[in-house]
């Protein structure tokens, strides 16, 4: 009787098209003023909101949103989560966030489907072995986990892959980062929302900040296409709007926005375990629970801040997949999709304060920005309660760019990501 009941129930709310579902965050009008204003919902903005709220009591605080949560980068990248960057700055601090990633479905009572199935960095050539190499003793002497595998351990690792001598690019070998693996990107983006919204935190849809009051230097208030909001901190968290958003702050940011797409082949029988990573051939593939294949590569060279991209890329990301896997040869693409990402010239991020006070930036993230989503919004939560820099965060202000101090992580961010 009880699984009938519980059959029926469930049917019932299918067929009410949700409409009986408690809502997981509430929908605040904007209140007149707030101690902190995030400008953002993506993960990093509801990350930075939640933990505000938790790590540090600042409950006063709206997460503004021109759109829906999730609707930018967060909904439209590839899930990837690893830390196996070159620099010590880098590596500590995603391995900051790759650490929060492995207890982040407790600490938000959500299930946000961490799976740490492998990362694998290809090698194709003896300049990719050395460097992979470097990577790999880098890494463990900052405490990341990775391993050199040789061509066997490769085929060993991910049996579909073609590690043939006789291609143009031939498989040497590869880095491995065991705990590095995927997450569900929707998923984290309603926990950290949860989370913030249960603390006290106004999570406010549909509203676009379209301009900032400052007297003296120093920011007073948001505008938007809701009223004003008066605030003494505000923290742009836009990921490929930011430089825009910098502008009407009369800040200018060193940033580009640049296309980044991706797209997924239609559902198969579990085939890939693991994430394949190729800078030489430039693809990047792992599969989803619902088994399409995820394929990405890298940004599109021209400037923009449209959410598609160029047919040449998708043609040069099944060129290299086939390279890699010529298993999927027949295997047909369901959809495309782009995000807008903002990079900086080092390819490393901005986690930092501006010359307006109580103007705080998050962004640059370039293509690596979800991986980063627990570690960025913790650290950044932290720089905005204190008004100084997290210690991991202080390497990413904007200072590196008149000192020199620069971060270039182009190589292990690997095939632009």
């Amino acid at each position: 009787m009880k699984q009938r009941f519980s059959a029926f129930t469930l049917l019932r709310n299918g067929l009410s098209w949700h409409e009986n579902w408690q809502r997981q965050w509430r929908s605040p009008d904007p209140k007149p003023a707030y101690d902190v204003v995030i400008v953002g919902g993506g993960g990093h903005g509801l990350a930075t909101a939640y933990y505000l709220a938790k790590e540090h009591g600042i409950t006063n605080v709206a997460v503004l949103e021109k759109g829906w949560l999730g609707g930018g980068n967060t909904g439209r990248n590839t899930t990837i989560v690893r830390s196996n960057y070159l620099w010590d700055e880098s590596a500590a601090l995603y391995e900051h966030s790759l650490k929060l990633w492995e207890g982040l479905s407790a600490d938000l009572n959500y299930n946000v489907m961490l799976s740490q199935r492998g990362v694998m960095n290809l090698a194709h050539n003896l300049g990719d072995v050395r460097e992979a190499q470097r990577r790999v003793h880098a890494n463990r002497l900052n405490g990341v986990d990775a391993e050199w595998l040789d061509t066997a351990g490769v085929k060993e690792f991910c049996p579909i892959i073609n590690t043939s001598p006789d291609v143009r690019y031939p498989v040497l070998g590869a880095t491995l980062q065991r705990r590095g693996g995927t997450a569900r990107h929707d998923a984290v983006a309603w926990g950290y929302a949860r989370g913030a919204d249960a603390r006290g935190v106004d999570i406010i849809q549909n509203c676009e900040v379209t301009g900032f009051d400052i007297e003296g230097g120093a920011i007073v208030g948001v505008q938007t296409t809701r009223g004003a909001i008066r605030t003494s901190k505000v923290g742009v968290v836009a990921a490929g709007h930011n430089s825009v958003l910098a502008a009407k702050a009369g800040i200018r940011l060193p940033l580009q926005s640049h296309p980044l797409q991706a797209l997924v082949s239609e559902p198969i029988k579990p085939v890939h375990d693991c994430v394949v990573m190729s800078n030489t051939v430039h693809v990047y593939v792992s599969q989803s629970d619902k088994g399409e294949l995820v394929m990405g590569a890298g940004i599109d060279g021209y400037n923009s801040y449209a959410q598609r991209g160029s047919f040449h890329i998708i043609e040069h990301q099944m060129a290299a997949c086939l390279e890699l896997f010529p298993i999927f040869s027949r295997l047909r693409m369901l959809r495309t999709w782009g995000g807008i990402v903002d990079v900086c010239p080092d390819a490393s991020p901005l986690l930092t304060k501006t010359p307006v006070a109580g103007l705080f930036i998050n962004g640059g993230w370039g293509t690596g920005g979800f991986k980063a989503t627990p570690g960025s919004g913790h650290v950044f939560a932290h720089t905005i309660a204190r008004d100084e820099p997290h210690p991991l965060a202080a390497p990413f202000s904007l200072d590196r760019f008149t000192t020199g101090a620069l971060i270039d992580e182009h190589g292990a961010a690997a095939v632009a990501h």
